[in-house]
């Protein structure tokens, strides 16, 4: 359902972080478990398909703590790099400090490779290993108390939350008297964590999974020094940046958050209450940044989120693996093709997923095929399944299905010729749709049929995104037959699990675009015999989804 990630072409579209503290919907403790367990093998994939290319080096780490990597009276300074992944910290570091040493480790043995192959690595001023933090003891590998400094930069957020202590304390044991820990990783509010809300994919409080299988955690003020106070560090400074990123590219407007911090393990016990000596708390630094898709970047927009934009907002996925699922509707048997289950609940493209909507409205479409009988349907995000188009082809005049991702359309396209027969392959068409281009809605209302638009509209969990809402109804307005006769009036009708946009909403956006709401059937609840509740009637679609928070809008103009 790519569909659900399109924005608007109405200029620069603002997307903001929220600062609304709503859960998403979890995943399953399955998942919870297996990505917990798989960590060092979804990082090693990562580092295998992106090598050192994705990550800037990080230069910046000589403005923003310089001081701290000068020695003393011709000392060696040594430092502890906590997930080092492809170097992208510590030989910026190594080239403008010649006099430290770096001890740098990460639990991806490729990242570790990489690190070695790098064209400036020299075993004399750097000790590459492999460890797991949260399990591994980092004395194995450095002398006890020994580091001067620990670089976590955009580490710990990828740690479970009940296993950040033990990190913590793993980095203690290797770490001077007096020692600094330099602290930077995602933020409270951050634009990501928004995207990974509306899509489904919380683990726990602040805690989520990406497109590739790693986690990352977003932190506040207050959670990351009451972490680093109950394991001993005291606090020197502590800021949250606040950057707001305009890509001209992708003609979009970002806020970004991040946190940063220096903590000492101090060697006296002249501490204050709760552990903590006087210290310095900035506001938060607001900025705006450019960024385009030329090479010549400033270093002024060297925000390292550890995220690029494409993997934010971009439509590329590798799809390694794809499995055939059989699909089993009243007078159908379909056998779809799509990702294999490890990455349902972590593909960023969500039109290449099966969502337990379009499978809803898949049986009651089959059950009753008058719903779409004679007209002219069509289907706004299908992604590569496709399965409500491809029931509504049996009785339709004919079907137009589109979606805004073109490799959700590419594995769409497989998926129809492989289970319509030949005789209903005519019936129906696939079209690139993003919602808000003109050129796309004169194109998809031009296959209307004299340009009079469509009798039918379906769309299945495509209100999952705040952004989404308000451009889906004006191009369900654009698309839809205004046609006045009472008998067939055109219908729009919407099949979703509530996620973040509740039912007010989108009710308020339909409203806004013309349409009026003539049935609801919310969570398995119907208050009446009308429309929807006919759908149900003969047949136990309704008892085999009893336990989902499903929902079904039926409008008219």
């Amino acid at each position: 359902m790519a569909a659900g990630e399109q924005q608007p072409q109405l200029g620069a579209t603002r997307v903001s972080s929220s600062s609304s503290t709503g859960s998403g919907r979890l995943v399953t403790p399955f998942w919870k478990e297996k990505y917990e367990r798989d960590a060092r093998r979804y990082w090693d994939i990562f580092y295998k398909r992106h090598e050192d290319k994705f990550f800037k080096d990080r230069h910046y780490l000589d403005k923003e703590w310089g001081k701290y990597f000068e020695g003393q009276d011709g000392e060696k300074m040594v430092l502890l790099e906590v997930g080092c992944g492809a170097g992208n910290t510590i030989f910026p570091l190594l080239s403008t400090f010649p006099d430290i040493f770096v001890h740098a480790c990460d639990f991806s043995p490729r990242a570790v490779d990489l690190v070695k192959k790098h064209k400036d690595f020299r075993p004399d001023r750097l000790n590459a290993f492999v460890c797991d933090i949260t399990s591994e003891q980092l004395t194995e590998n450095m002398e006890p108390s020994s580091a001067d400094i620990v670089t976590m930069i955009f580490v710990l957020s990828a740690v479970a939350p009940d296993k950040m202590p033990l990190v913590l304390q793993n980095v203690r044991s290797v770490l001077k008297h007096g020692g600094r820990v330099l602290f930077r990783d995602y933020a409270f509010g951050d634009l990501a964590q928004e995207r990974l809300m509306s899509k489904g994919q919380q683990i726990s409080e602040n805690f989520y999974v990406r497109g590739d299988g790693t986690r990352a955690y977003y932190f506040s003020n207050e959670y990351l020094v009451d972490l680093f106070s109950k394991c001993g560090f005291t606090l020197e400074e502590i800021c949250v940046h606040n950057k707001q990123v305009e890509n001209r590219s992708l003609d979009l407007v970002m806020n970004r958050n991040w946190i940063q911090a220096t903590f000492t393990l101090d060697s006296s016990d002249s501490q204050s209450l709760n552990g903590q000596r006087d210290l310095h708390v900035c506001e938060g630094k607001e900025d705006k940044l450019v960024a385009d898709s030329s090479k010549n970047k400033s270093s002024s927009e060297e925000i390292d989120l550890s995220e690029d934009f494409g993997n934010m907002f971009g439509t590329s996925h590798n799809l390694d693996e794809v499995q055939i699922i059989g699909i089993k509707a009243k007078g159908h048997d379909f056998k779809i093709k799509m990702l294999t289950k490890e990455y349902q609940h972590t593909c960023k493209l969500t039109g290449l997923m099966l969502w337990e909507s379009a499978q809803l409205m898949c049986s009651l479409l089959a059950e009753n095929p008058l719903i779409v009988a004679g007209k002219r349907v069509l289907e706004l995000g299908c992604g590569s399944a496709g399965i409500c188009s491809l029931v509504a082809a049996s009785s339709a005049q004919f079907v137009v299905a589109t979606d805004g991702d073109a490799e959700s359309l590419n594995l769409l396209k497989q998926n129809i010729s492989s289970n319509l027969e030949p005789n209903l392959l005519d019936r129906i068409m696939i079209r690139k749709l993003f919602w808000g281009n003109k050129d796309d809605l004169r194109e998809v209302r031009e296959l209307s049929g004299n340009d009079t638009g469509f009798d039918c509209i379906i769309g299945t969990d495509v209100t999952y995104n705040p952004d989404a809402v308000l451009p889906l109804f004006k191009t369900a307005r654009e698309l839809i037959s205004d046609k006045a006769n009472e008998d067939a009036r055109a219908a729009f009708i919407l099949s979703y699990i509530q996620r973040r946009v509740d039912e007010n909403s989108i009710l308020s956006n339909a409203m806004a675009q013309g349409f009026r709401l003539v049935d609801k059937w919310i969570n398995g609840v119907h208050d009446s015999n009308g429309i929807i509740g006919s759908w149900f009637s003969g047949n136990d679609v309704c008892s085999a989804y009893r336990n989902t928070t499903l929902s079904i809008l039926y409008f008219e103009l």
